[in-house]
């Protein structure tokens, strides 16, 4: 497993580097030409006022992978020449912290959705980077894939970490409620804002994440519209909806169904972080679609708070104690 962790984590890395050396996508319209890499694409939010976005999509698909690559080559290459690696449990801890918030195949996703839906528009190009981080997403998700809690605290030589201080239910419940409800409260604007605007000519034509699933099946872009829909707004509201269910279940002391309710968790936690697709779409096409008064591209507010939904969610189902299933209170 250590030859293998290592292998991954070195080709993500040097793939890495490559996607961020070359160009990524190129867009071409009437005679207008822009490309972008993924700098590129990050300062394009920015630029645009929406700097907490631009941080969020540098820190997701760049800045935490490669903090969890550099960490694990950082403790596995002492380990291959039998040697104990220094600091190895605060590290080890980071990395497992940090491992549910990476979101590099989500914006790979993005990325080929965001292709499909732009190619009847104009001529779309792909660069070297484009590749290169097809290339990294592939092995980073291998790398996650041996990527084992347990064995790697034997491999360096730590104990495990100590199970977390018993929380009062009552916190637990309560704290998971204040993060749903304030989930639902931003849903509403994510869906009935535009989450971008299209500007063609002068003329703006706001889009809401519904009204683009539309679009694209109008326009015979089926399996797109169904991502788009499917991760956008069945998987937020499925979302809340179990974990509103296993909330209320454990707050009025439910014990049946644990099994079931497990299941129900494990979705939500599996699921959750693919609702960011549709931002990351927008984000792509606002920084490829700039030519000014003929054809540009500009996110919506929805997309702001959409992404604090998703965030929200996350963090309510860390806040879910899980053993509040099986207990009784």
């Amino acid at each position: 497993m250590t030859q293998k962790l290592v292998a991954f984590s070195l080709a993500s890395l040097i793939f890495m580097v490559a996607a961020l050396c070359f160009k990524f996508l190129s867009f071409s319209a009437n005679g207008q030409y822009h490309a972008i890499n993924i700098i590129g694409s990050i300062e394009a939010l920015a630029d645009n006022d929406y700097l907490g976005l631009a941080i969020l999509q540098s820190a997701v698909i760049l800045v935490l992978p490669s903090t969890i690559l550099l960490c694990l080559l950082y403790l596995l290459i002492p380990v291959l020449f039998g040697k104990k690696p220094k600091h190895a449990a605060p590290l080890l801890k980071l990395i497992f912290t940090l491992r549910p918030w990476t979101m590099v195949e989500i914006f790979l996703v993005a990325v080929l959705v965001s292709l499909v839906k732009i190619m009847s528009m104009a001529d779309i190009g792909i660069g070297l980077s484009f590749y290169a981080y097809a290339l990294f997403a592939i092995s980073m998700t291998a790398m996650l894939m041996y990527l084992d809690q347990h064995q790697l605290y034997i491999l360096t030589s730590c104990e495990l970490p100590a199970p977390p201080k018993p929380r009062p239910a009552s916190h637990s419940i309560q704290s998971t409620w204040a993060l749903l409800v304030t989930s639902i409260m931003f849903y509403i604007p994510a869906n009935t804002l535009p989450i971008m605007h299209t500007n063609i000519l002068g003329d703006d034509q706001p889009s809401t994440i519904l009204g683009g699933v539309v679009t694209l099946w109008k326009m015979g872009s089926y399996p797109i519209a169904a991502i788009i829909f499917i991760a956008s707004i069945l998987v937020p509201v499925g979302k809340l909806a179990i974990l509103c269910w296993l909330n209320y279940s454990v707050q009025t002391d439910y014990y049946g169904g644990q099994k079931t309710r497990m299941v129900g968790y494990r979705i939500t936690e599996f699921i959750g972080r693919w609702s960011m697709i549709d931002v990351f779409v927008v984000a792509i096409l606002v920084s490829l679609i700039q030519l000014g008064n003929i054809m540009s591209i500009y996110p919506g507010y929805a997309a702001l708070a959409f992404c604090t939904v998703v965030i929200l969610t996350m963090l309510a189902a860390f806040s879910f104690d899980t053993k509040l299933i099986w207990s009784e209170q």
